[in-house]
């Protein structure tokens, strides 16, 4: 039976996105056939090999000031010379997405719109996070996936106050729990689909 691999890159500053990386692999390594991996980037060195053998790849990154962080955009420049010049090693890859910031928006939807941005610049297919809003009404609670509303990729929230081992809180590491899934049931059908 054919198998898939799934790549989570992602930079975090202070563990909260990590926690989120973390559940999107747990997530895509749910899906029977799916093999996850944590790839955790710090600017311009990344494990291009590996990532090249990717059917899908989740990129993560937390929001800084209205964008993702300048380490992940350091990764990001980085692929324009070890991606883009070696030929478009990326094309017809499978791409999502997650960010994380202290406030509710936290202009996360910028951070998610460059990653989308950028996973189409390399020719890959972008995957949403395909959930309705949670928390939209008077029966919604902040226990429900999605309960920031956003389409595009997963979104978490972590107080400002809290560490990673309290933030973001569980509603939005299941969110991100079912991107992954998400990502993996689709790079299978794919993956498989090319056989």
């Amino acid at each position: 039976m054919t198998k898939a691999i799934v790549a989570v890159v992602y930079h975090s500053g202070y563990g909260h996105t990590a926690r989120q990386a973390e559940a999107v692999s747990i997530g895509a390594a749910r899906v029977e056939g799916v093999t996850a991996r944590l790839y955790p980037v710090d600017g311009v060195e990344a494990p291009w090999a590996e990532l090249e053998q990717a059917d899908a790849i989740i990129f993560g990154a937390p929001t800084y000031m209205g964008g993702p962080s300048a380490q992940f955009k350091a990764f990001q420049d980085a692929t324009s010379r070890t991606v883009y010049a070696a030929g478009g090693t990326w094309r017809n890859k499978l791409a999502a997405g997650f960010t994380n910031s202290a406030s509710r928006s936290g202009d996360k939807l910028a951070s998610l719109q460059q990653i989308a941005i950028f996973a189409a610049q390399h020719g890959m297919h972008w995957i949403s996070l395909g959930l309705p809003p949670g928390n939209n009404s008077s029966t919604g609670s902040e226990e429900d996936l999605n309960r920031l509303g956003f389409f595009l990729g997963a979104a978490a929230q972590s107080n400002a106050n809290q560490g990673a081992d309290v933030a973001p809180p569980l509603a939005d590491l299941r969110t991100a729990e079912h991107l992954g899934a998400r990502v993996a049931e689709t790079a299978l059908q794919f993956v498989r689909g090319r056989g």
